[in-house]
């Protein structure tokens, strides 16, 4: 199975690829791939997700991060939670998915600007690959991008 199969799938780099929600065998895939961390931004949500994702990745060997993000209200200290899971996932191949790559795109562009050295068209340009953010979207970038918080460490 190739991960093309998985909603949403987007290669960001060697080390980090984003998509929607994946099947357990897609799951199965993404380690057959090499990727080591699997990091939700979605809610436990039985039309959305997995009956056990946690369970199923770690079963599969690779590590599992639960970031709930709320589609209607994604806040500052969400993005922190993500910045810390991925900065401690330096190094290590990340397989970040939620339930369409909407929520993915715009954590992952915020990151690659704090942390990736990504500039602010780079983060746009890889938003716009999947979607136009609404404006509570568009309102959470732009908070994000002006709290001197979240600046690279």
């Amino acid at each position: 199975m190739t991960l093309n199969a998985i909603k949403g799938f987007l290669p960001v780099s060697e080390e980090l690829a984003t998509a929607g929600q994946p099947s357990a065998e897609q799951l199965a895939a993404v380690r057959a791939e090499g990727f080591e961390v699997v990091v939700n931004l979605g809610l436990l949500d039985p039309k959305y997700c997995l009956p056990d994702e946690a369970g199923t990745v770690a079963a599969l060997g690779m590590a599992y991060h639960h970031v709930p993000v709320d589609f209607q209200g994604p806040t500052g200290a969400n993005f922190e939670e993500f910045q810390r899971v991925m900065r401690q996932a330096r190094g290590q191949r990340v397989f970040v998915h939620c339930a369409a790559n909407l929520r993915v795109s715009c954590f992952v562009a915020l990151f690659g600007e704090s942390d990736l050295g990504w500039s602010r068209e780079q983060a746009d340009a890889h938003i716009a690959k999947l979607w136009k953010p609404i404006p509570v979207w568009a309102a959470f970038l732009d908070a994000i991008r002006h709290d001197s918080r979240h600046e690279q460490k």
